[in-house]
């Protein structure tokens, strides 16, 4: 076993790579750039603090409602303000990081064709009819003259033989063999030096992944409003969801410990939404879309409503109490006579109603009933019943043929505050009707509003795919070696080379194993002393 002071270098079996030409043009110094391991090793460090920046308060796109600057400066003081004023709270959608993570991808990309093109050539060539100046400079090596006739027809066939032999002892020790003449070649686990390339791919892929997710189509995170018993579409979607009833539960003041117990604070146990999810099939967005049951199910915290991709997460909650509808009946105020019950809805009301001989036309409906500037009857919100108010034009007998006016409020509070009996003593109607509900179980009421946060990634499963051609790189360059052994018999001389791109002591072993079976004095190759290993 001897030891060579200049080792052949067999990174890449002497094949050239482009970022080492002498005369480059400028396509090739930028070329040479992103090859460059030193420069690779920089951008990670720079996409590792543009990240850990991010991470130092949170980012805008964590809230409901982005928030400005104020809230930055009271929460964080001056270093919040400055967050904010410089872009750090948006810095992964800012261009600067995306612009570090596309140099970063092109580093890796560029510096892996660098190194995988001329890897590829060299292993695709592998001869076993090496030199013998090219045996003695690996890094383990054996010569030894062999005790062969002098007849050069007998030494030709002792060759043969042992040529032989040594093919059978290599591929007992599960090397692939390939031979030419008298030299023999074996080797395994070439794959393994693809490994690298493998790991670089799957990163390739993961910083793609990051790039594509800030485009539009790809992610959806939308947060949906849903009153119990409403109705929601999920923007940027086809799906509504509905609220079908909202249940919180909260803990009692002895189970509670430390601050909680001390402050006497009302603190939630649970809280989930009964949801369906409907898929709308046509007339979407407009007031009157075609709806069909996708699924339904709890919506708890940690545990989303799923369906084809789609989750569908309990965020938070409010109690925000709204009349849904009132079961009201029309009375005679003399007689007392009741001629029949009907329902108001204080969303979407209909348009007609029947009570006995008498009908109703709602002529208006106000969801947030005031008052303007000129005392006109108006609406503060168009869709939030929070002051329903109905004015209508009621028909039958004794009545003017035109009908007569009525308004109603559902809510006691809204019928002192502006004046109800009053405004009908005016028109006529005050004297002779009254429009009531029988008692609160008439009354349907919507205590609460979910806050649902609806998630969509596509991008999920090549994140995956990403991580898991990653690992199986690491899996490939970690545990498994490229191995090479040549033997080559010349007259009756023997040498042997062997290489390996690490793990020298293994590399060892099997020589030792392969010079036994040869009948050669195997202790040579397990004294000798190896330089370190090839790192590609």
């Amino acid at each position: 076993m001897n030891e060579t002071p200049k080792p052949f270098d067999m990174r890449y079996d002497g094949a050239p790579r482009r970022s080492q030409k002498a005369d480059k043009d400028w396509l090739d110094h930028v070329w040479s750039f992103f090859s460059s391991v030193r420069v690779g090793m920089w951008l990670i460090v720079l996409t590792l603090l543009g990240a850990a920046i991010g991470s130092v308060y949170p980012q805008e796109e964590a809230f409901l409602t982005p928030p400005g600057v104020d809230y930055y400066t009271e929460r964080y003081g001056w270093t919040g303000k400055w967050y904010y004023l410089l872009g750090l709270s948006h810095t992964y959608t800012s261009w600067w990081f995306q612009v570090i993570v596309i140099m970063l991808g092109a580093s890796i990309v560029i510096a892996s064709l660098d190194r995988a093109i001329p890897l590829y050539k060299a292993l695709k060539k592998q001869k076993p009819d090496r030199t013998v100046d090219f045996l003695r400079r690996q890094q383990v090596s054996y010569e030894t003259d062999l005790a062969f006739p002098t007849a050069a027809d007998a030494q030709s066939a002792e060759a043969s033989r042992l040529a032989d032999e040594a093919e059978k002892a290599l591929k007992k020790l599960r090397f692939r063999t390939s031979r030419v003449g008298n030299a023999v070649l074996g080797e395994k686990y070439r794959w393994s030096r693809w490994g690298p390339y493998v790991n670089h791919l799957g990163l390739i892929i993961f910083l793609l992944i990051v790039l594509v997710r800030t485009l539009p189509g790809f992610t959806l995170e939308e947060y949906v409003d849903v009153l119990e018993g409403d109705t929601v579409r999920i923007a940027g979607t086809n799906f509504y969801v509905k609220n079908e009833r909202f249940t919180v539960e909260f803990y009692e003041n002895e189970e509670l410990r430390g601050q909680f117990q001390e402050e006497e604070r009302v603190v939630p146990k649970l809280f989930k939404t009964e949801a369906v999810l409907y898929e709308c099939t046509d007339r979407c967005g407009t007031s009157d879309p075609v709806l069909v049951e996708a699924t339904r199910g709890d919506i708890l915290v940690n545990h989303p409503l799923e369906y084809r991709g789609l989750s569908i997460y309990q965020f938070g909650y409010e109690a925000t109490p709204q009349i849904r509808s009132v079961a009201v009946s029309l009375i005679d105020k003399k007689t007392g006579e009741a001629f029949g019950t009907f329902t108001l809805k204080t969303v979407n009301p209909d348009l007609a109603y029947e009570a006995g001989p008498y009908k109703l036309r709602l002529h208006n409906y106000y969801p947030e009933f005031s008052l303007d500037a000129n005392g006109e009857p108006t609406t503060v919100s168009a869709e939030t019943p929070n002051a329903p108010a109905y004015i209508f034009m009621i028909t039958g007998p004794g009545l003017p043929e035109a009908g007569a006016s009525y308004l109603y409020f559902p809510r006691e509070i809204d019928k002192e505050r502006f004046r109800q009996d009053d405004i009908n003593a005016a028109v006529g109607t005050g004297e002779r009707f009254d429009i009531r509900a029988g008692g609160m179980e008439d009354v349907e009421i919507s205590t609460y509003t979910s806050t649902l946060t609806a998630r969509k990634d596509l991008t999920v499963p090549y994140l995956l795919l990403g991580g898991a051609i990653c690992m199986l790189g690491l899996v490939m360059g970690f545990y498994w070696q490229h191995r090479r052994i040549w033997v080559r018999i010349d007259g009756n001389r023997l040498t042997l080379g062997a290489h390996t791109n690490k793990n020298w002591h293994g590399m060892k072993q099997e020589t030792a194993k392969l010079l036994a079976a040869l009948g050669l004095d195997a202790s040579a190759a397990l004294s000798g002393k190896s330089k370190a290993g090839d790192p590609s």
